[in-house]
């Protein structure tokens, strides 16, 4: 705490959970994004924005990389067509609010944020195709070309897949049938200079999933926060569902027991249930922890000090707390 009494802000971001990636020019690429963003979000906290408003440039900027499951770049489902969730939800007010398989806007979140308000906070594709045209929100088309691409590709193999490679690269996966997929996700967790905090996640969803399929991402399973502890998740969104993990992580801080023992524990169960998924998470003292079954978990973060990121860890259930 400053002398201000202002609080050190604390900022981690991600964008999937999956296989490893390549080599270490493709590590690298990543890194450069991840730092680009933190450098940009984090400099907003320290100017005092607040962390509901910090959450969301944040999720903007992700949504707007192609490389990313989330608004542009966003994976198909198995009847050629987009339709993305993302959710918010402010520790301050411990308010949730979401949408579910939205279409051709360019930042669901932007969605999400409006419905903080509402008395009506979770709505579904109808409801959210009606909150467009109520916002006289541009249409947008999230497509890109790598996205139909692997899409035409998987239908010639009828649909074998049952997920997207959904960390887009320059150019389509080299083998179409590939079963080691990413998972693009992206999720942002801040805690301001008044020591308030909030969460961020958006997607795709996994990609030539059956119509309709909804993604953690839209539920306090993948996306959580109190004045205690925020939460983002990725990786198998059913996997999360069933751990119901970002709001068991956040319940068990709020019963006392500490973040990294909160991580562990959650961590270790996961493991045991067999679920491919990671977390992140800031906590109300501004310790920051993040966690992953799957073999690499795509994060980087801001504890005040430095930037440092997860892209190296190696595969297997891991946590780490700072």
């Amino acid at each position: 705490m400053s002398a201000a009494g202002q609080v050190q802000p604390k900022l981690i971001i991600h964008v999937g959970a999956g296989s490893s990636l390549k080599n270490k020019g493709e590590i690298e690429v990543v890194r450069q994004d991840l730092y680009k963003f933190i450098d940009v979000i984090y400099g907003k906290l320290l100017t005092g924005t607040a962390a509901r408003t910090a959450v969301v440039l944040g999720c903007q900027l992700l949504e707007d990389d192609p490389r990313f499951n989330a608004g542009k770049g966003s994976v198909l489902q198995s009847d050629g067509q987009i339709r993305m969730s993302a959710s918010l939800m402010d520790g301050a007010t411990q308010r949730f609010s979401g949408v579910i398989n939205v279409s051709r806007v360019q930042h669901p979140i932007d969605l999400a944020n409006f419905l903080q308000g509402s008395a009506d906070r979770v709505l579904s594709d109808y409801g959210s195709a009606e909150l467009t045209r109520e916002l006289q929100t541009p249409i947008f088309d999230p497509l890109i070309d790598v996205r139909l691409q692997e899409w035409e590709q998987e239908r010639l193999f009828h649909f074998h897949k049952t997920m997207a490679s959904v960390i887009a690269e320059k150019e389509p996966p080299v083998d179409p049938v590939d079963p080691h997929a990413r998972r693009g996700t992206i999720g942002v967790v801040a805690l301001d200079t008044q020591g308030q905090l909030a969460v961020g996640t958006s997607t795709g969803g996994k990609g030539l999933e059956r119509i309709g399929r909804v993604s953690d991402s839209a539920m306090p399973a993948g996306n959580y926060a109190t004045t205690d502890a925020a939460v983002s998740c990725t990786g198998i969104g059913e996997d999360i569902i069933d751990e119901c993990l970002a709001a068991r992580i956040v319940v068990r801080v709020t019963d006392g027991l500490s973040l990294q023992t909160t991580f562990e524990r959650s961590f270790t169960e996961a493991d045991r249930n067999n679920r491919d998924l990671g977390a992140i998470a800031i906590d109300k003292t501004g310790a920051i922890a993040w966690g992953k079954t799957s073999e690499v978990l795509l994060a980087a973060y801001h504890d005040g000090g430095q930037i440092s990121d997860t892209l190296e860890v190696g595969p297997g259930t891991k946590t780490a707390v700072c």
